[in-house]
């Protein structure tokens, strides 16, 4: 692999992994579709990925994204699912950041850019995912909260074709949500600093 190829391919894990923050479930099902369609070869026949090129991930990934979609309509119920998608989400981003990345770059290589760019970047967005939705539900008793869901639904669906389509605008598009969460958070810490006699 070359380094554009290795760049291009790093820059789908990052938009897939910020695509997992969103939603677990959406990104590896559309993955999945893609490389059963053979739209998307990622020459993984033989290795422990292969399992995600079968009808049985298609329909089991199809499930949980149609249930992780509504569920988040639900008031206080998708506080309770953030819970579980939190640490699922890192996996995802991480396991999916290796997926595009297996077979083309040194295996030490791979797991150093997996759990960095991987996990990491799902982590930090799931983070201001729960942060967001933590807050909607202090200020309106929940009844926020499905609109902030619809926002995450397309932002997931758009980064994920993005990854898939146009991998490095996906990249820009996820460093500028990081930079603008972590400013946010930057921000809020500031205003909430208790002033010292």
């Amino acid at each position: 692999m070359d380094e554009f190829d290795l760049i291009t391919a790093l820059c789908m894990g990052v938009g897939l992994s910020a695509a997992a923050g969103f939603r677990v479930f959406l990104p590896p099902f559309i993955l999945s579709i893609l490389m059963r369609s053979s739209l998307i070869d990622l020459n993984l026949d033989g290795t422990d990925f292969e399992i995600f090129d079968s009808n049985i991930s298609i329909f089991l990934l199809g499930i949980a994204t149609i249930s992780e979609f509504f569920g988040y309509y639900v008031p206080w119920i998708d506080n309770l699912l953030d819970t579980i998608a939190s640490p699922a989400s890192v996996f995802a981003g991480f396991l999916m950041t290796m997926m595009v990345l297996e077979g083309n770059t040194d295996p030490i290589f791979q797991w150093i850019l997996a759990i960095i760019a991987g996990g990491g970047v799902t982590g930090v967005i799931q983070g201001m995912t729960v942060a967001t939705r933590a807050t909607s539900t202090f200020m309106t008793a929940g009844l926020g909260n499905p609109v902030i869901a619809t926002g995450e639904n397309f932002a997931t669906i758009i980064l994920t074709i993005l990854a898939l389509l146009f991998p490095i605008i996906a990249c820009l598009i996820v460093i500028i949500l990081i930079c603008y969460g972590l400013s946010k958070l930057r921000n809020n810490r500031k205003k909430n600093k208790p002033l010292i006699n």
